[in-house]
């Protein structure tokens, strides 16, 4: 269940063969569960049946502050040997090329959905490997373009004419209200049509120490649980 507009208690899940899902870019656990998402639809035969309906789950916008560089940097590894084949390594430029921010990134997917729901699930599926998988600063407009220019099914010249005139601006900032409202309990959190939510599917962690000095540890790690949000995601024949 999910939110629909500002102050609305109604909740309705969505439709048969939509997946929600709210992250932020910026989160190594959310880029672990994507991967994992796609990858599993995709062993289960349903590219095409289920589509993962991107949410922005704004986490500087909830926290008022910048991407932290230093907690990123002891999730990565551990997010990283959860799903191996989602593309990681350590940030490998400079500290003032680090992406401050990711809210340009997060509102050309929201964008790219005018195009299709295709469209939107690759930008961000590549947005999130052009951080954590090969060290780009998706901050930077030119950067998100240049990854949306390797992406198939996305149409380059419309998302630029989209993001210069801020066409899903407004959508990012609903949706950051909606997260706040407290819906979302954190980065990931799946919505299914049959109703259920999902905060970390499969995973339970906790930090040893604080954030920014100590590290997180993995308690449960179960993969398996995707391949029964796909199916039951997917819609009837």
């Amino acid at each position: 269940m999910f939110r629909k507009g500002f102050g609305n208690e109604v909740t309705v899940p969505p439709p048969p063969g939509t997946i929600v899902l709210w992250s932020d870019l910026g989160c190594p656990w959310a880029h672990a569960a994507v991967a994992r998402l796609r990858r599993t639809r995709a062993t289960a035969g349903l590219d095409g049946r289920v589509v993962i309906d991107h949410r922005a789950f704004a986490l500087e916008h909830l926290n008022r502050r910048s991407t932290p560089k230093l907690i990123l940097d002891a999730e990565i590894p551990v997010a990283g040997a959860l799903e191996p084949g989602a593309g990681w390594q350590m940030w490998q430029g400079p500290d003032w090329g680090y992406p401050v921010t990711t809210m340009l990134a997060m509102e050309a997917v929201q964008a790219a959905k005018a195009q299709s729901m295709s469209a939107s699930e690759s930008l961000d599926a590549a947005l999130r490997v052009a951080l954590f998988g090969q060290s780009r600063c998706i901050s930077l407009r030119h950067v998100i373009l240049e990854v949306a220019d390797g992406c198939g099914d996305v149409d380059v010249a419309a998302l630029t004419r989209a993001l210069d005139a801020g066409t899903a601006r407004a959508a990012l900032v609903e949706q950051a209200e909606e997260a706040t409202a407290g819906a979302i309990q954190g980065s990931p959190h799946l919505f299914l049509p049959d109703g259920r939510d999902l905060h970390h599917p499969g995973v339970e962690l906790a930090w040893i120490g604080t954030k920014g000095r100590g590290f997180p540890v993995v308690h449960r790690n179960d993969p398996s649980v995707y391949l029964d949000l796909v199916e039951s995601a997917a819609p009837a024949d």
